[in-house]
């Protein structure tokens, strides 16, 4: 089975920019540990999946201006940069499918499971577990590599964060694990090889 490792939205305009997210510093070790593990593997393939807005899109009407295409608000975090041999989809919807080369990623690579995650648990990650969801993939959300944007609600975080995740795997039978669950299912074929 193929992987693709889809990072979500960890851009600077999400983490510290204008729309900064306080979730979002949680997320970062966990997403550096399955970057690093997604890239000493040949059955993974690391993907970045980033806003990248032109004038006038339409998230700027509930979202204002942000994540424009070329600036520093749209570069991922410098803890989890792109390095070569990575996938970089540029998108200026929610999902990671909607009028990107996603599909022709995942055909190229030849990926059957999406592990998805960053930034927004509730918005551009369940956008795309859905898409991802219609095209048969089978998909992994690991919990704690994953946020839903703490500013949009007075809501407890926690509640909302947890609200996203009981969604994403009643809905779409995503697996929810933990990045250590993750990590040691990953490592195991690689220590029976050894």
């Amino acid at each position: 089975m193929k992987t693709g490792l889809v990072v979500v939205d960890m851009l600077n305009d999400f983490v510290d920019g204008v729309l900064a997210n306080p979730a979002a510093a949680g997320i970062v070790r966990p997403l550096q540990a399955l970057v690093t593990a997604a890239r000493d593997r040949d059955d993974w393939v690391v993907i970045f999946s980033n806003d990248a807005h032109k004038p006038g899109d339409l998230e700027f009407k509930v979202f204002g201006e942000h994540a424009v295409a070329g600036t520093p608000g749209a570069a991922v975090i410098d803890a989890i940069a792109p390095q070569r041999g990575d996938e970089v989809v540029d998108k200026r919807y929610y999902s990671t499918f909607t009028e990107t080369d996603m599909d022709s990623i995942c055909k190229v690579h030849g990926i059957d499971r999406l592990v998805i995650t960053g930034q927004h648990t509730d918005c551009c990650v369940r956008h795309t577990a859905y898409d991802a969801f219609v095209r048969g993939l089978d998909l992994v959300v690991p919990s704690d590599a994953t946020a839903v944007f703490e500013p949009l609600s007075e809501a407890p975080y926690a509640e909302r964060q947890q609200a996203a995740l009981d969604y994403l795997a009643g809905i779409y039978g995503a697996h929810i694990v933990t990045t250590d669950e993750l990590l040691a299912e990953t490592n195991e074929p690689a220590a029976k090889a050894a």
